[in-house]
Formats: structure tokens, C-alpha cells, sequence
């Protein structure tokens, strides 16, 4: 272990520390908690080291145990501002991310509290406090504009920190924003540059917060008192003129408003005097300026009631271990000198995701037949009906968890896995059958088996008596309740392993004429052949049984899958006309600004955003993945393929 040396001090503990081994404390503190997932401190997540970015395994791994969905708040701006302070109140603690109180950068990389959300206690607030931006000091400043993106990408809600006013000043530090189509791209066509797709990005940007510290202006405008987020977009208005100045002038602007519909502007007084201020997160909120400490209240309270789940495009919610996979899918576009692509990482954790739903699903299937299944079953049809109990849960949680399963790959799995594990419980209710079977006919039989082998038969008028107690035995089996699907089955093979015993008894009995003898032997033959013949009516009932669950899972299915896409519809078409509705927001504002190039720009978003929606509402919409399920559920029930096709027809005559 390091040995602990000054001048370093943990700032919750008061024990002398070696800077470097800070983090690893952190992460070693919060190991103990796993369990409960209550992180005593920040860790950090993405280290900003001499080689560049890159993941701690130990911080990605904690994320991964949280299976709720998350809200992500990241913050970021220029260095030194007091970007952790907020986030230390978010989580309502007044120490945990690091303040620092020198001209030096504090915090390196990403940092992350995961703590729980405040009257939400079925999801997980995640803050993200990130590296300073502009450091003078740092080796690569680069970095900055990936860490930019980056907070940018995870967040539900970014807060962007700064100091003053928003000036031009403020506006040229965050030039980050102006950058950000060439670090983020949505589809993978736009990475070899074949369409422009930063039209998209409202649709999966989060709520942008500016956050103005130490501001000392009135807010006023001609006069008159104005809020502080007429103050923001005051700020973002454009300036008119085609000149280069003018164009650096509205670029930061236009993207803010392009790229995030939704703005808010927090303005806060200094906390304390300067004096005081490497002392901030020790000082009692009495101690503070109590205009800060209402508008520190106010922000959280605002971050707290609109902060949302973190969700991909179409509104599949992330969860702690989904968001730990995203991290690493930018991460590893990242490092490899690509840029990281929504569309791409997407397709990542659907494939990670959905294959985790497949396995899931047929475990809780599994869990749940051994709860409810007793065997052996008294006809098939009794299995078939817990079968399906425990196959619509099974497939409830596969459609709860999957997403983007476009091909119905995985749902076709899950159909093939399912159907599988019901042919191994009935054949182990067969077995379990036959065993409970024999074990009675083998009770029933003693006094039988003890008198052939003792030569009791072999005598005048022997045979009768043998047909006379093998009959008492016949229905003393019949009277026998429980023992399961295979009764006719197993009593065929009992009687007919005594054909030949009752042959060499039939011929020895010295009292029965030969005419006698042929008419015995008949009836016993005829007798064999009608048991037979109800064995297999049996075994044709079983099948039709078996095509008939088969027919009525796939029905299950589609009904799943048509509620699945009734949902997933409802989310695109909220998505669209958000966008639609933030676009045209924005070109009413340019319009009356009189910015007419940019209005015409966005009226040919808008009205690809509403073909896309017209797509959408389409029942052809529904018609491809109900065909393409049927394809899929054909190859994996062979036994279905006819009866596929007639269900989606129904179904689409439904429609």
C-alpha cells in the first residue's frame, strides 16, 4: 500500500493523503457500499491522463451494478468557476466532488456521484462533474472538446457554468458548442460525410441549463425587470450582417438554439467573500449569502422536479449498466480516433441488451414453471396451461427490456428457446410418468409375477386364472389416480410383455379345446390392437395440443409485439413533433428577428420531419415487422409456417 504523505488532505475524513492515491480511496469506499449502491464519494469515471481519455474499469463496473433507470446531470465550464460546489448540493452534501481553491484546475476527467434520487426512489441520479474547460496547464486541449461532447451524450441535463455575465466573452469560451457536429455524429451514413445530420440532434440532446455565478448585473431591459431566461435568450439573439464578425458573432448562438429546444438561465450571487471562499464547503449555509443560498435551493429544486430519465431515440429508458455500455461504446470510437455515433452505440447496446432480454426471459420462464409445475401432469393440456402463464411472463419481460430488435432476431429466439424448454418439461413429465407408472403396475403386480414364477398358471384351467388376475390388475390401475400422461402408453407395454408368458400358459391348459385356445388368443390380440389404437389417438391429441399452443404463443406474440410498437409509435411521434415544434419555435423567432436564410433552413427540416412522422403513422409501419416476425417464428417452428402467415393476415385485416 502507498504510504500517506502531505500536504493532501481528504476533504471528508481530514486524513492526510497522497494525491494520487485519492481516487483509488474513493473507489475503494464506495466498494464497500456496492451492495446498496450508495456511493460515499465520487469516483472518477474517465481519467484525463499524459496518454488521453480513458475509462476506470473499477468506476464503469460500479455503474454497471445499478439495474434502475437514470437521470444524468452533468456539469460543465471554464475551470475554476465552482462547478462542484452545485454538484456537491445536488447531492445534497457540502463535500464530495472536489472545490479546490487555487488558479489550478481541480478536477481532471469526468468524475461521478451516483446517489438516490430525491422522491424518485425507482431511479438513480447520476452527476457527472467534468474537467475544467481552458486550462492553460493541460497537456492536450483537445480532450476538452471530447469532454464536452461527452457530457453532452450521457446527460439527461447538461448545466453549463460560467462567471459574469453572457457576453461575447462567455459566448467565445464556449466555442465547444460550435464544435460539437464534428465530435458527435447521429447515423453512420454522415460519418464519411454523405448527409449533414446536426438537424437531429434536438432529438436526443438534453435540457440545457446556463448557470451564471457571481453575476452583479440588474436585470432589467429597457427599464423593465426581466426573468432570467428572457435574460438567456436575450443573450442568444443574432446580430444582423454577413461579415465574418458577425458570423463568429451568431454561430455559438445558433447552435445553442438549434441544438437544445429546451433552455433554462439560473443567475447567482457570490457566495461569500473571497477571502472565504477556499473555505466554501466547509461554511454553514448561515454563513453564506442568503440570496446564493435561495438560488442554490432554486436550481436543485429546478433540476430535481425536470430532470428526466435518460432515454435513446424512440424512448427506450437507460439504466445504470445500459449508460455503462454507452460509456465505453464513445469511449472506445474515442480512443480508436472515430467519432462517436449515436446510431452506432444504439445498435451496440441493442445487441447487448437484447441478448441479456433473451437470456433473462428464459431463466424467469424456467424459475417460474419449477414453482408451479408439479409432475407428473395429469393430461398434457395441464402443462400447456402453466406453459403459457409462465411464456406470457417470460415474453412481458423480454419486450420490457429489448429494443431496436428491428429484425425480430431476438424475439425469434426467445420463441425458439421457449418452445424448447416446454418439449424438455414434457419430456420430463413423460419420464416422471412412465416412473410413477411402473411403480404402480410393479405394486399391483406381485401376486401376478409371484404366481407365474412359482408355475401357479401351469395347471388345468390355469389360464383363466391368469387372464382373471392380470384383468384385476388392469383395473386396479385404472382406479389409481396421478400417474400422468403416459398411463395407456406404459399398460401397453406391461400387457404386451405378457403376451408371450400368457401364450405358454394359454398352450398348456389341457382343458380348453383348440377352438378354445384360437379364440382366447384372439381376444387377446384384439384387445392389444384397441389399446394401441387409443395410444395413438392420444399421441395425435398430444400433437394437435402442442400446434395448437404453438399457434396460440404466436398470436401471444404478436399481441406483444403490436403493444410494443403502439408504444414505441407514440414515442417517435412525441419525439418528431418536439422537434417539430422546437423548429418551429426557432424559425418564428428568426422570422421575426428577420433572419430569413435561416428560417427557409429550418422549413426544409420541418417538413422532413414531418414526412417522417407521416411514415411513421402508416399501418405499413406495423404490416413489415408483423411479416417479418412471422418469417422469423417459421423458421423456428417449422411446424407453423402455413399457420404464420394466416395469423399475420388476421392481424393486419385487424389493422
Amino acid at each position: 500500500m502507498k504510504v500517506l504523505q502531505p500536504p493532501y488532505r481528504n476533504r471528508i475524513s481530514g486524513v492526510t493523503l497522497d494525491a494520487s492515491f485519492l481516487p483509488v480511496l474513493a473507489l475503494q469506499l464506495h466498494l464497500l457500499q456496492a451492495s446498496t449502491m450508495q456511493m460515499a464519494a465520487p469516483v472518477c469515471l474517465i481519467e484525463n491522463g499524459r496518454s488521453g481519455l480513458h475509462i476506470r474499469p473499477e468506476a464503469l463496473q460500479l455503474l454497471s451494478k445499478i439495474r434502475k433507470p437514470v437521470v444524468v446531470v452533468s456539469i460543465v465550464g471554464l475551470y475554476r468557476t465552482g462547478k462542484s460546489y452545485l454538484m456537491n448540493k445536488l447531492a445534497g452534501k457540502n463535500s464530495g466532488f472536489s472545490l479546490g481553491s487555487t488558479v489550478q484546475a481541480n478536477t481532471k476527467g469526468i468524475w461521478m456521484w451516483c446517489v438516490p434520487y430525491p422522491e424518485r426512489p425507482h431511479q438513480t441520479l447520476v452527476l457527472l462533474d467534468t474537467e475544467g474547460l481552458g486550462d492553460v496547464q493541460k497537456g492536450n486541449s483537445q480532450n476538452d472538446s471530447w469532454i464536452f461532447a461527452l457530457a453532452v451524450l450521457l446527460s439527461s441535463t447538461l448545466v453549463y457554468n460560467s462567471l459574469g455575465t453572457i457576453d461575447q466573452t462567455a459566448m467565445d469560451k464556449l466555442h465547444f458548442v460550435t464544435e460539437l457536429s464534428e465530435h458527435i455524429k447521429t447515423k453512420t451514413s454522415s460519418i464519411h460525410g454523405d448527409t449533414e445530420d446536426t438537424s437531429e440532434f434536438v432529438g436526443f440532446f438534453p435540457t440545457f441549463v446556463w448557470a451564471v455565478r457571481d453575476f452583479t448585473l440588474q436585470l432589467e431591459r429597457n427599464g423593465q425587470p426581466i426573468t432570467e431566461d428572457d435574460y438567456l435568450e436575450q443573450a442568444l439573439e443574432l446580430k444582423k450582417g454577413n461579415s465574418q464578425e458577425e458570423q463568429m458573432f451568431n454561430l455559438p448562438r445558433k447552435c445553442i438554439r438549434l441544438f437544445f429546444p429546451t433552455r433554462k438561465c439560473f443567475i447567482f450571487d457570490r457566495p461569500t467573500s473571497r477571502k472565504n471562499l477556499p473555505h466554501l464547503e466547509k461554511m454553514q449555509e448561515s454563513q453564506l449569502d442568503t440570496d446564493f443560498v435561495e438560488q442554490a435551493k432554486q436550481f436543485c429544486r429546478y433540476i430535481y422536479w425536470t430532470s428526466q430519465e435518460k432515454t435513446l431515440p424512440g424512448g427506450h429508458v437507460v439504466t445504470g449498466n445500459l449508460l455503462a455500455e454507452l460509456v465505453k461504446t464513445y469511449m472506445d470510437a474515442i480512443c480508436s480516433g472515430k467519432v462517436p455515433c449515436l446510431e452506432n452505440a444504439v445498435l451496440a447496446l441493442a445487441e447487448i441488451e437484447n441478448t441479456a432480454a433473451v437470456r433473462e426471459a428464459g431463466a424467469h420462464y424456467m424459475q417460474l414453471m419449477e414453482q408451479k409445475l408439479e409432475l407428473p401432469t395429469e393430461t398434457l393440456q395441464d402443462l400447456l396451461d402453466i406453459h403459457k402463464i409462465c411464456e406470457k411472463e417470460a415474453l412481458q419481460m423480454f419486450m420490457a427490456r429489448a429494443f431496436r430488435d428491428d429484425t425480430r432476431q431476438f424475439q425469434g429466439e426467445l420463441v425458439k428457446t421457449l418452445d424448447s424448454k416446454k418439449e424438455e418439461y414434457c419430456r420430463r413429465n413423460e419420464l416422471k410418468s412412465s416412473e410413477v407408472c411402473l411403480a404402480v403396475l410393479r405394486s399391483l403386480s406381485e401376486g401376478l409375477e409371484q404366481k407365474i414364477k412359482n408355475g401357479a398358471y401351469s395347471r388345468p384351467g390355469g389360464h383363466q386364472e391368469f387372464v382373471n388376475d392380470l384383468k384385476e390388475v388392469e383395473e386396479r390401475y385404472h382406479g389409481t389416480p396421478k400417474k400422468g400422461i403416459m398411463a395407456e402408453n406404459t399398460l401397453k407395454e406391461f400387457l404386451q410383455s405378457k403376451e408371450s408368458i400368457s401364450k405358454t400358459i394359454l398352450q398348456s391348459d389341457t382343458t380348453l379345446t383348440e377352438k378354445e385356445k384360437e379364440m382366447a388368443d384372439a381376444m387377446v390380440k384384439t384387445k392389444a390392437a384397441e389399446l394401441e389404437q387409443e395410444v395413438q389417438k392420444q399421441q395425435i391429441a398430444m400433437l394437435e395440443q402442442k400446434l395448437e399452443d404453438q399457434r396460440q404463443s404466436y398470436d401471444m406474440n404478436l399481441q406483444e409485439l403490436k403493444e410494443k410498437m403502439d408504444n414505441e409509435r407514440r414515442n417517435l411521434l412525441e419525439e418528431q413533433e418536439k422537434m417539430i415544434s422546437s423548429k418551429l419555435r426557432e424559425q418564428e423567432a428568426f422570422l421575426k428577428e428577420g433572419f430569413q436564410k435561416e428560417a427557409s433552413q429550418l422549413s426544409g427540416e420541418i417538413q422532413e420531419l414531418k414526412k417522417k412522422k407521416e411514415e411513421v403513422q402508416k399501418p405499413s409501419w406495423f404490416t413489415s415487422a408483423f411479416e417479418i416476425l412471422g418469417d422469423v417464428v417459421s423458421v423456428a417452428l417449422p411446424g407453423l409456417v402455413g399457420k404464420a402467415v394466416g395469423a399475420v393476415t388476421r392481424w393486419l385485416k385487424r389493422l
